[in-house]
C-alpha cells in the first residue's frame, strides 16, 4: 500500500502568507500586509479580502512570480520533503487558500497535486474561485479515492484554522508550529524551522499504524 502526505502552505511551508510574500517581492509588502491583518481580524470577508490584495500584483509577469515564490520565506527542507516521498513511491499533495497560480510553483519542487484558490492576475475575485476550509476535507478524501490510499495511510501537515476540519476528520496529524485553535487536534506537534523534522514525525504516525495492522 501507497501513502499520501497533505501539506498546508501558508504558515506550514511557507512562514507568513503567499499573498503577503509576493506582494513584499513586488514592493507592495505594507499594503497586503494591512489587508491580511484586517482578515486576520474578521473585519473583511474574504472576498474583500482577494477584491484588496489582487490589485496589488495585477500587472506581475510570470518571471516576476517565478521570482517572488523563490525569494519566498519557505521553512526548510521542502524540496528534500517531497523528493523522499517520491522515493519511496508514495504521493504528496499541497492544498491551500492562497492562489493556486502561487501553489502550483511546488510542482517544480516535487509536489504531486497542488490546489489553491482560482484567482489569478488582472483576473476577477469571487466566492466560487475560493478554496474554502470544507474543501480541504473533500480534496483530500477525493485524491485517496482516485489513488486508492486508505484514510490510514494519509498524513497531514497544517498549522491554523483552515487545518481545523480536515484534522478532525484524519488520524495521523502533525502540527507545524500550529495555533492555539489546531494544537489540540493534532495527533504530534512539531515547532521548529524544518520540515525533515516535521516529516520524520509524521512518518513515525504512519510505521505506528502500519505496525499495530500487522
Amino acid at each position: 500500500m501507497t501513502q499520501l502526505h497533505v501539506f498546508d502552505m501558508d504558515g506550514t511551508l511557507l512562514r507568513g502568507a503567499a499573498t503577503v510574500e509576493l506582494s513584499r517581492y513586488l514592493g507592495s509588502f505594507d499594503a497586503a500586509n494591512a489587508v491580511e491583518q484586517a482578515w486576520l481580524r474578521k473585519e473583511i470577508s474574504d472576498v474583500d479580502f482577494w477584491d484588496s490584495v489582487r490589485p496589488l500584483w495585477a500587472d506581475a509577469t510570470e518571471t516576476e512570480l517565478d521570482e517572488a515564490f523563490a525569494a519566498a520565506a519557505w521553512i526548510d527542507g521542502v524540496r528534500e520533503v517531497f523528493a523522499d516521498i517520491a522515493a519511496r513511491g508514495e504521493h504528496s499533495a499541497v492544498i491551500s487558500q492562497s492562489p493556486h497560480f502561487f501553489v502550483r510553483r511546488l510542482e517544480g519542487w516535487g509536489a504531486h497535486h497542488t490546489f489553491g484558490a482560482g484567482v489569478v492576475p488582472g483576473g476577477r475575485s469571487g466566492e466560487d474561485l475560493l478554496l474554502t476550509v470544507q474543501h480541504k476535507v473533500d480534496i483530500t478524501l477525493r485524491l485517496l479515492d482516485e489513488l486508492g490510499v486508505a484514510e490510514s495511510d494519509c498524513v497531514a501537515y497544517g498549522d491554523s484554522t483552515s487545518d481545523v476540519l480536515l484534522f478532525d476528520r484524519l488520524r495521523h496529524t502533525v502540527g507545524v508550529n500550529p495555533a492555539p485553535v489546531l494544537r489540540d487536534r493534532c495527533a504530534v506537534v512539531y515547532e521548529g524551522p524544518d520540515l525533515r523534522e516535521a516529516y520524520a514525525l509524521g512518518r513515525g504516525l504512519l510505521e505506528q499504524s502500519a505496525a499495530n495492522r500487522s
